[in-house]
């Protein structure tokens, strides 16, 4: 890793421990994020998004054992579905653990992606917790296809803004989200 983008991960981390909110480039599209065990600062999120606290947000981690962290009973097929996929995935779970309570949906469940996208998968693993990973955009606008297409307005509301990655080609789209419930059933929620 080059000096460059090991100085914007530290200003990323510094800003994280802060409580402050980063725009940062992930296996998807750019995303908005903060520390995810962090209420006020989930909170923010929202506001920043303009978006209704009802509809949940993902998180992001760097690895099985970080997603172990974060729900509390990951069946058999989620590894399975975690080591066959080839292209991002966010697969929700039942029941999350030891994230901010606004980050799970009314029934209990998280949202979960393991980053294979080297920023963001050392920005996870050096934090050494989950990460917020929601598009830059003010809710029911698209989603920014590069980082050029990001709203000045949402750059301007972040306490930290990645210079790495910026001209880098993008798969800018987000993630497939499967739905894993208990005895192993498996509902495609956006594909």
């Amino acid at each position: 890793m080059n000096e460059a983008v090991n100085q914007d991960l530290n200003k990323c981390l510094e800003a994280l421990k802060r409580g402050g909110v980063i725009i940062y480039p992930t296996d998807t599209v750019w995303g908005i994020g903060c520390d995810a065990t962090d209420s006020k600062a989930v909170r923010r999120v929202f506001e920043i998004k303009r978006r209704a606290d009802s509809k949940a947000l993902i998180t992001l981690v760097d690895s099985v054992a970080a997603l172990e962290r974060v729900v509390t009973d990951v069946p058999e097929v989620a590894y399975q579905l975690v080591d066959v996929a080839v292209e991002p995935m966010t697969v929700v779970y039942d029941r999350g653990i030891g994230v901010a309570p606004e980050l799970l949906a009314d029934d209990g469940s998280i949202g979960v992606r393991i980053t294979s996208e080297e920023f963001s998968r050392e920005l996870c693993r050096r934090f050494r917790r989950p990460i917020v990973s929601t598009s830059v955009n003010i809710s029911g606008e698209p989603a920014p296809h590069s980082f050029d297409e990001i709203n000045p307005e949402l750059l301007g509301q972040v306490d930290y803004v990645c210079q790495s990655n910026r001209d880098a080609p993008w798969a800018s789209k987000p993630s497939t989200v499967i739905k894993l419930s208990a005895g192993g059933v498996i509902k495609i929620l956006r594909k």
